[in-house]
């Protein structure tokens, strides 16, 4: 009945990737199948991605995984909280999205087409 969108944003907030699961899937178990075949210097996720293997798979890609430890976690991490602050992007692009009534309400009714409707609104969000 739901569908989550993940998104993966570049430095300036726009979006580079889409990926649709169900409501019900983690966000951490699509934050790789993002990440594959993307260079950067920096990946910024909150305490949901907070992940061995998502951490692992972003030091292995040579970059620096800026993800807060959960709170539960028996050896905490050093998070670097200013680049913490650019987070927001994401937040403000999910926003952007949701000014469009087709995705913030999902009128489509199958999947690719609900996409289409991301990329279109994506597409709007680039030319601005």
């Amino acid at each position: 009945m739901t569908t989550k969108v993940h998104t993966l944003a570049d430095a300036l907030g726009n979006p580079v990737r889409f990926i649709l699961t169900g409501g019900n899937e983690a966000d951490c178990t699509q934050a790789l199948p993002l990440l594959t075949g993307i260079q950067t210097g920096a990946v910024l996720g909150d305490k949901g991605y907070d992940t061995d293997a998502i951490v692992e798979g972003v030091i292995r890609a040579s970059a620096l995984a800026v993800i807060p430890p959960k709170a539960d976690r028996k050896v905490k991490r050093d998070c670097d909280y200013a680049l913490y602050k650019e987070r927001n992007l994401i937040e403000r692009f999910f926003n952007r999205i949701k000014h469009y009534r087709a995705i913030a309400t999902r009128y489509a009714k199958r999947a690719r087409n609900f996409k289409a409707f991301l990329y279109i609104a994506a597409t709007v969000i680039w030319m601005a």
